[in-house]
């Protein structure tokens, strides 16, 4: 595992957001839902997709709070811009666990 420093990683913007919207996404590679994701007054609302289809049924992600990186260019991923990437763990299947949060926060919180 190659080590950064301290600075590299403070470059990242990891920022709490509520999923506010969940569509099916036909046209991804892999299944996938695409998001609406509120990040506050400050950095407002952000798309996003993300592969958790296996793990998630959309009713569920209605409310819930993410981890976001919020400072990475735009990405096209099929027909839809990505504003953010919501962030994830892969269980022993390869399937993805999203990062959370345990208690509620104010959306836009940034990670310490």
């Amino acid at each position: 595992m190659e080590t950064i420093e301290r600075g590299d990683f403070q470059k990242v913007d990891l920022r709490v957001g509520t999923i506010t919207r969940v569509e099916d996404f036909p046209e991804a590679k892999r299944p996938a839902y695409r998001l609406e994701i509120d990040f506050g007054p400050d950095l407002g609302l952000r798309k996003s997709s993300a592969q958790i289809t296996v793990r998630y049924d959309k009713s569920s992600l209605i409310g819930r709070q993410i981890l976001a990186v919020v400072n990475l260019p735009v990405k096209q991923i099929a027909n839809r811009m990505s504003e953010c990437l919501v962030t994830g763990v892969a269980d022993d299947n390869g399937d993805i666990v999203l990062v959370g949060i345990d208690q509620q926060v104010p959306n836009g919180t940034k990670l310490m």
